[in-house]
Order: structure tokens, then C-alpha cells, then sequence
């Protein structure tokens, strides 16, 4: 047996007795691997800090029940990884809660802001008429409007796609509202 293994039973023997610097010495021994195992799971710091206290925590009360035919790094290890499971259950557990009856109801007394069959109908009747609007400006000016508010390209992808500089494509655009702003009035 190694000089290290023998060391290591030794502290580990003693700890069962409750000598603390037996403790300390496996804490310092283990600390930086429990803690970056469990940094790596959860990937923040200060979260896998304190469940590396719970850890050692645990381990240390329950070191009575270590047994000598696996290693202490995996035992400490499996601690970690069982801690953070059952704070991760508790956690989401405690997201779900039961509703009252009365935060039931509260929940029915929230105006639905989706669409209605009618609104569907209204906006694409809107649509319709806009994009018949559209149709009677001049083609370069259907095809900047077409761009910019239905397939929603910016200013550098139209220039682009148009093969212009982006300047004639902001006053073309611009121009293109004005003249559709000028066709909606009269309509």
C-alpha cells in the first residue's frame, strides 16, 4: 500500500473519531475537486460554493457510514452530486405552487389579449386594402416598401439586394411613404 493510501485511511479514521484537523485535512484534500465538479454541473460560482459547504457538511456527519472499500473522492463526489439533484428538486418544487380558489379567479378576470376570429378579419381586410394602396405607386417604390416592412430587411440588406447605396435606399423609402401616405388620404 502507498504511503499516501495509508495517510488518507488515517485521517480518514481519525475524522470518524471527530478529530478536527482530520477534517480539515480531507476538506483541504478534496475541496477543489468537489468544487469544480460541481461548477462544472451548474456553472455558477457562488451556487456550487455553497453546495460544496452542504457537501463536506453532510459528508462529515454521516462519515461514520463511509466505507473503507471505495474511495473517499468518490463518496464526497456522489454527496455533491446527490446534494445538488435534491436542491435542484426542491427548487423546481417550490415553483410550482397550488393555486387558491381565489387566485384562480383573479386569473379569469385577465383580459385576453389574443386576436379574435374578428380581428383576423378586420386586420386582413386592412392588409388587403394596404397592399392594394401599394400597388399603385411606381415598381421601385412597391419594391422598397415590399423589402423593408414585409420582409422586414434592413437598410444595408436592401441596398443589397437592390444593388444601390444605402442613402438612396433611406430616400427612396421615404419617398415611398409619402406617396403612399398621399394614396390612403384620398382612398
Amino acid at each position: 500500500m502507498k504511503e499516501e493510501d495509508l495517510d488518507l485511511n488515517d485521517h480518514i479514521a481519525r475524522a470518524k473519531e471527530g478529530n478536527q484537523a482530520a477534517f480539515r485535512f480531507l476538506l483541504n484534500l478534496y475541496w477543489l475537486e468537489v468544487y469544480f465538479f460541481l461548477l462544472k454541473r451548474i456553472k455558477n460560482e457562488n451556487e456550487a460554493e455553497d453546495i460544496a459547504i452542504q457537501t463536506f457538511s453532510k459528508a462529515f456527519d454521516k462519515i461514520a457510514t463511509f466505507n473503507e472499500n471505495y474511495t473517499f473522492k468518490t463518496w464526497v463526489i456522489t454527496i455533491a452530486k446527490n446534494t445538488h439533484i435534491d436542491l435542484a428538486r426542491k427548487k423546481k418544487k417550490s415553483i410550482i405552487t397550488e393555486t387558491t380558489n381565489d387566485q384562480q379567479e383573479k386569473v379569469h378576470l385577465v383580459p385576453d389579449e389574443n386576436p379574435t376570429p374578428e380581428d383576423h378579419i378586420i386586420r386582413e381586410q386592412n392588409l388587403a386594402k394596404l397592399q392594394k394602396n401599394i400597388r399603385q405607386l411606381k415598381p421601385k417604390y412597391q419594391l422598397v416598401i415590399n423589402l423593408r416592412y414585409f420582409q422586414e430587411l434592413s437598410y444595408k440588406e436592401i441596398a443589397l439586394q437592390t444593388n444601390e447605396p444605402i442613402n438612396n435606399v433611406k430616400v427612396k423609402l421615404l419617398r415611398a411613404k409619402k406617396l403612399l401616405a398621399e394614396i390612403i388620404k384620398k382612398g
